[in-house]
This record gives structure tokens, C-alpha cells and sequence, in this order.
């Protein structure tokens, strides 16, 4: 087994205690809001634009995730009500469709492209989500089923939130690469889909269609699925559909407006065989 003794503390003022979580999350969002501006830029749009939607987004994605975290938890929650507002216990589905539901809200009022910028964003967004696990495997959360297999985690430290000495699933790592891979993979089809948006669409669709399994590796709910589980069938639900209609819709527009060129003598009809 793979034994992990760091303290996930990483220093306490009075009550107060920083984790290594926490590092992991500040560098995740640093990494996101500076993909977000240079793509941005690149894209010819403005840079104080895309700065507003980072501080739009932030605390918006913060508060949902938050949120979403006290409802999982709410029996703990309802017998420890002082803690409700802080600072640990997130989740990612939480802070990703919080921000984007904040940026969109936002693109609204300035006539932001959000599509556009909801792709650029996109391999930013899993690669932020792959640092933050680094956070999780460091903090023993999000630990996954009894396992003894070789590269099952064994966590020996008393401040780590996973079982003490217990090996366990490495559930948190699987995603960290899926993460990964995810990130190449959009890196390479960037450009490629024909409807703005599209990019989007196949990130969240693709994490939510891994996350749906790898969370059966995590410890079991007591009612079954997890939260987590609901929301990636809720975003299948959206997000697959939204990616075939809106490009098989910007296909038609585009060989509708190849045919009206052609006819009009914009560009030359292509010679017969």
C-alpha cells in the first residue's frame, strides 16, 4: 500500500487551521483566472471583461459549492449549525456550474460571448479541478472503499479526514488523472466543434460521464448513489443534447450559407470528377 503521513495541516492561528487543501484550491483558482485572461486576450476579448467575470465567478462558485456541500451533510450540519459558514468542505460540481451560472449571469448584462468564453475556459477548468485533487489525496478527503491493493492509500496521520490506517480505494488519483487526461483531450480538439459552446458542452459531459462511475468507488451512501452521481446525470441530460443539436444545427447553417455563395458567385463551384 501507498502510505501517506504528511499532516494535512499545514499551519494553525489560534482555532484557525490552513491546510494543504487550501494551497491546493488558491493555486487551482490562480491557474483558472489566468488561462481564463490570456485566452481571453487571444480571443479579442476584453481583458477588464474577463476580470469582472473572474470576480463574478470566484464567489459565486464558492457560495454553490458551499451550498451543495451542507445539503450532503446536512445531518452533520443540522447538529453543528456553527459550522455551516467556513471554509472546508467544497465540492466541484458545486464550484464549477456556480461560476459558470455567475459568468453567464454576469455575460448577460455586458453582452459578454459567454459561449465563447465558456470554451476557452474549458481545459483551464479541468486542469484547476486536477490540482485541487492534489489537495484531496494530501487531505485524506474524498476517500474511496476498503481496498488492499498495492496502490491503495493507507492515511497514518490522526489530522487526515480518511480512516486512520485503513487501505482505501485511491479513488481521488483515478480522477486526478482522468482529470489529465480530459485536459489533453480538449486541448486537441480546440477549434474543432463547429457551435460555440461545443467545447463546453464536452468537457462536462465527459467528467460527468467519468464521474458517474468512479464514484462508485468512493464510500458508500447510505441511499445509494451519491450526490455527485444525480448531478452528472442532471448534466448528461443537458450537456450531450445541447452538443449534437447546436452542431448539427451550425452544420446546416454552414452548408446553407456555402450553397447561397455559391450560387451567388462568391466562390467557384468545386470541378466534377
Amino acid at each position: 500500500m501507498i502510505e501517506i503521513g504528511l499532516d494535512p495541516v499545514l499551519f494553525r492561528v489560534g482555532a484557525f487551521e490552513f491546510r494543504w487543501y487550501g494551497v491546493a484550491v488558491l493555486v487551482a483558482i490562480v491557474v483558472v483566472v489566468v488561462w481564463g485572461i490570456r485566452g481571453a486576450r487571444k480571443a479579442g476579448i476584453s481583458v477588464d471583461t474577463a476580470v469582472t467575470a473572474a470576480i463574478v465567478g470566484i464567489p459565486s462558485g464558492f457560495i454553490i459549492s458551499r451550498g451543495l456541500h451542507i445539503v450532503d451533510q446536512l445531518d452533520y450540519y443540522m447538529t453543528h449549525p456553527g459550522q455551516i459558514v467556513g471554509f472546508e468542505g467544497l465540492t466541484i460540481y458545486g464550484a464549477v456550474l456556480g461560476a459558470t451560472l455567475g459568468i453567464f449571469i454576469y455575460g448577460r448584462f455586458v453582452r459578454l460571448p459567454f459561449a465563447r468564453l465558456a470554451d476557452i475556459m474549458a481545459p483551464g477548468i479541468i486542469l484547476a479541478q486536477a490540482i485541487g485533487r492534489v489537495g484531496c489525496i494530501i487531505n485524506g478527503c474524498c476517500y474511496g472503499t476498503v481496498s488492499s491493493l498495492p496502490w491503495a492509500f493507507n492515511y497514518t496521520h490522526p489530522n487526515s479526514y480518511a480512516p486512520f490506517g485503513v487501505g482505501v480505494h485511491p479513488e481521488v488519483l483515478y480522477e486526478l488523472l482522468m482529470d489529465l487526461v480530459i485536459f489533453g483531450v480538449l486541448l486537441a480538439l480546440r477549434g474543432r466543434f463547429r457551435a460555440n459552446g461545443s467545447l463546453y458542452a464536452f468537457y462536462i459531459a465527459i467528467y460527468s460521464f467519468g464521474r458517474f462511475f468512479l464514484d462508485f468507488l468512493r464510500w458508500p451512501e447510505v441511499s445509494g448513489l451519491h450526490q455527485a452521481q444525480y448531478i452528472a446525470l442532471i448534466v448528461l441530460v443537458v450537456a450531450v443534447p445541447f452538443l449534437v443539436v447546436a452542431n448539427l444545427r451550425a452544420r446546416r447553417q454552414g452548408l446553407a450559407a456555402g450553397a447561397v455563395a455559391e450560387t451567388e458567385g462568391d466562390i467557384p463551384p468545386q470541378a466534377e470528377a
